[in-house]
């Protein structure tokens, strides 16, 4: 029971910081589009890298640099992409700000992402890496990773839907406006990072 609390506590804490994953996730449930789905995707993702972390994974990532080095590169490529298109949308206003007026498909919505989750490195990094590690750290560290696991459901799901409750805020276009504007900051800042590791 304390490994699953311990995994419980670590994955929220590893999860809560806001990052690309996220910012994407508040802005699908602000515009309650495909929210459960992203959602699921998130989680089940989370689930997936959690169980290739805490059965030994992150020694493969170690031993193998070129594959964390690819990774890195395509991760930072794609942020750019997406934070200019964060900008672009902001730049636009009007129509591109509407959250009914920029509604993707579910395919293309979950395409997103997808780039957005296995193509960061730093979700590889919390999830394999160091919840891989710290796992090995506990008597069970099956229970520690179900419940890093049940923290990913329980945040993506609680964030996912809790954006509703900002709906009042982003009745405005200005509001969307700020909200690209920081998304777009945000890709591009976690992209220099990338970079410059």
């Amino acid at each position: 029971m304390m490994s699953y609390v311990a995994g419980l506590g670590t994955g929220l804490s590893l999860i809560v910081a806001i990052g690309a994953q996220n910012a994407f996730v508040l802005k699908q449930g602000l515009m309650r589009h495909h929210v459960f789905w992203v959602c699921l995707f998130c989680a089940l993702s989370d689930a997936a890298l959690i169980l290739l972390g805490v059965t030994g994974m992150s020694r493969v990532l170690s031993a193998a640099p070129v594959l964390a080095e690819a990774m890195r590169w395509a991760g930072a490529a794609f942020l750019i992409w997406y934070g200019a298109r964060s900008f672009r949308a902001a730049w636009q206003g009007g129509e591109a700000l509407r959250p009914e007026g920029n509604r993707a498909t579910l395919g293309r919505t979950l395409a997103v992402i997808s780039a957005l989750t296995w193509l960061n490195p730093h979700v590889w990094l919390d999830t394999v890496v160091l919840l891989g590690t710290v796992s090995a750290q506990w008597p069970d560290p099956g229970a520690f990773g179900l419940g890093a696991m049940t923290g990913s459901f329980l945040f993506f799901f609680t964030l996912g839907y809790g954006a509703r409750l900002l709906a009042p805020v982003f009745a405005r276009p200005r509001a969307w406006q700020i909200l690209e504007l920081g998304i777009g900051v945000l890709m591009w800042s976690i992209a220099l990072a990338l970079i410059l590791n």
